[in-house]
């Protein structure tokens, strides 16, 4: 049940737009943080103070969750020559590769503003390939969980190492 009339989004975290089918930020969930999200929101926000962002000022934090359970956060880094810069969630994937580890078992960003910001295309490609289409995208504001989504939901009919005839990578 949402306060604003409209189904709920299979997921029960946010609502669906009737006429285009897309998940939108539902006042009775937006801006909260639960057992679920928050060491994956709180890892997401300090990332966030850390990004580089002088030339848009849209700072964006993002946390991945490995299959070891461990946290890795990233932040937005951009340059001068803009096509240099990283997202938030290449940061984090770029951590957790580094460590070592090799499967996504959730993701959460956060970013400020009224705007629901979710994972660019390029993001959403990386994540896949690391993650299974059931993998979780907690989309935040700067106060909590706007909406989740699956992988499946932001990146339809994708792309990976099994279209390559590889298994997907494993830690």
């Amino acid at each position: 049940m949402t306060t604003t009339g409209h189904p709920q989004h299979p997921d029960g975290h946010g609502a669906v737009d009737p006429q285009h089918g897309e998940p939108r930020v539902d006042d009775r969930v937006a801006d909260r943080v639960d057992d679920r999200v928050a060491d994956l929101f709180a890892a997401a926000r300090a990332a966030q103070s850390n990004a580089h962002a002088p030339y848009s000022g849209f700072r964006v934090g993002a946390a991945v969750r490995s299959e070891s359970g461990t946290i890795y956060a990233g932040a937005n880094v951009e340059n001068a020559a803009y096509p240099q810069g990283w997202c938030a969630e290449a940061s984090a994937i770029a951590a957790m590769v580094s460590a070592g580890e090799r499967r996504i078992t959730a993701v959460l960003t956060v970013a400020d503003g009224e705007m629901l910001a979710t994972c660019c295309g390029g993001c959403r490609q990386k994540i896949r390939e690391f993650a299974g289409p059931d993998t979780p995208i907690h989309a935040c504001g700067p106060a909590g969980l706007r909406v989740t989504f699956t992988l499946a939901e932001l990146l339809p009919q994708s792309f990976g190492p099994e279209s390559l005839g590889v298994d997907a990578p494993v830690s």
